[in-house]
């Protein structure tokens, strides 16, 4: 009996020292993480971002897998899934690593190197790849039933991300100049003018199987902006400049005269849709290269649409009109993601109480603030929603949901955004190239040019 109360008192004993111990750890990381300065804490996120493309990258390709469950559960598609336009933003984020010290500017370039190899062996359709791969064999692998051929959307993020890579090499030795080389080579087979059919706007899908059937042509204002700039700037295939004011712009109806949360939208967010407003990745994909300070045209102020659009969605979080847990000035931004019904586009008008981190962090050129409120906000108070690579993918503090889990085209705008808040590289880069300059040119635009 004595021997049994012994030990109940040493368990007890053990009990509250493990609890006081793990309060003085928390004390200490809560006090840790109260030393960081705000660019310490941007150098910290934006390493754990840019290894889910380093670390985390497909052991074969080098490319950027669809998706990282850390739960190791992917009931969806195969792990060895790469995603297209997820490695175009992963190859911008690698680039963000050199800039940072994370890795050599040799690793860097040996990385692309691998991945070029891969891509140039890849399936293409009419010069486009499709929109995920197989990581171990380079065939494609359908995104849906129909889709599983070309997606010019997808190429285009690719494409966007590997010109970035090839203006940061260009001008370097034998080696580098022979991976522009081969980049360039990639550019200038996508067919963009036959993805018109011949009339004026670009479809998204084509397939070897079902061609045309997804019929999907592409009018905006959507994420596509930087697929009609890419197609008018192409050395090889290039489209009309009707293509993009009758497609795209839609003849002038594009633009939108309404404001919302008190913000102009100043364009029209869909086509099909009555929606004020998109998801906040409409913000980042295309600017993830394509700077939209000082860019303008006929129908819009970008700098304004995207800025707006970002204040639009952290309004839309202080006033909380459906009483969300959490909701606020240091919880806001929705998107594209996971979420507690499958995988769904959040938008203000159709919110489900599912924040997405890449939202707001993503926004950090339109809205710094407020952006870093949410950034000091999860790392201080939710640290159980970050894991290895960044912030999981989406929460729910209203439905006490998260699943440790992580997208590639929603962690990688992440770095590649604060860094062209930090310094603007990619923008920078992507801005010097030629072709890009000829693009804008042809549609019209008025924009910043670097060298």
């Amino acid at each position: 009996m004595k021997i049994k109360l012994y030990f109940l008192v040493v368990l007890i004993l053990l009990f509250f020292s493990c609890k006081e111990n793990k309060e003085k750890h928390d004390v200490l990381e809560a006090k840790s993480f109260m030393a960081l300065d705000d660019e310490a804490l941007l150098d910290s996120i934006q390493k754990q971002t840019f290894n889910y493309f380093w670390e985390g990258a497909e052991p074969n390709s080098g490319l950027a897998p669809e998706r990282l469950h850390m739960d190791n559960i992917y009931p969806t598609s195969p792990k060895h899934t790469v995603t297209t336009g997820g490695t175009g933003f992963g190859m911008m984020a690698i680039l963000v690593g050199v800039k940072r010290g994370f890795i050599s500017k040799e690793q860097a370039f040996q990385r692309f190197v691998k991945m070029i190899d891969f891509l140039e062996k890849a399936d293409r359709f009419h010069g486009a790849w499709p929109h995920w791969l197989n990581g171990q064999t380079g065939k494609v692998m359908p995104f849906s039933k129909k889709d599983n051929g070309g997606d010019l959307v997808e190429t285009a993020f690719l494409v966007q991300g590997m010109l970035t890579v090839a203006e940061y090499f260009r001008g370097g030795n034998a080696e580098e100049q022979k991976l522009v080389e081969r980049i360039e080579n990639l550019w200038k087979a996508v067919e963009w003018d036959w993805y018109t059919r011949g009339e004026d706007v670009l479809y998204w899908h084509w397939s070897p199987e079902y061609g045309w059937e997804m019929n999907f042509p592409v009018g905006g204002y959507n994420e596509c902006l930087i697929m009609y700039v890419l197609a008018a700037a192409s050395p090889t295939h290039p489209i009309s400049k009707e293509a993009y004011h009758k497609g795209w712009a839609r003849e002038g109806h594009i633009v939108s005269g309404e404001t919302y949360y008190g913000e102009d939208l100043i364009l029209d967010y869909y086509e099909h849709d009555d929606s004020p407003v998109g998801p906040l990745f409409w913000a980042h994909y295309s600017y993830l290269g394509l700077n939209p300070n000082a860019l303008s045209d006929v129908y819009a102020d970008y700098w304004k649409l995207v800025q707006n659009q970002a204040k639009i969605h952290y309004k839309h979080a202080q006033k909380n009109p459906h009483n969300y847990k959490g909701y606020g000035d240091s919880i806001w931004g929705l998107t594209s993601s996971y979420s507690i019904k499958g995988y769904k586009g959040h938008r203000p008008d159709r919110d489900l109480g599912v924040i997405a981190p890449t939202a707001a962090l993503s926004s950090f050129p339109y809205t710094p603030k407020e952006s870093m409120q949410m950034l000091k906000k999860m790392y201080k108070d939710h640290d159980s929603l970050i894991g290895k690579y960044g912030p999981y993918d989406a929460f729910s503090l209203e439905h006490q949901w998260y699943l440790p889990r992580y997208l590639a085209i929603d962690q990688g705008p992440i770095p590649v955004m604060i860094e062209n808040y930090r310094s603007g590289l990619l923008w920078d880069l992507f801005m010097s190239n030629k072709d890009v300059h000829k693009g804008l040119d042809k549609l019209g635009f008025t924009y910043k040019k670097t060298q």
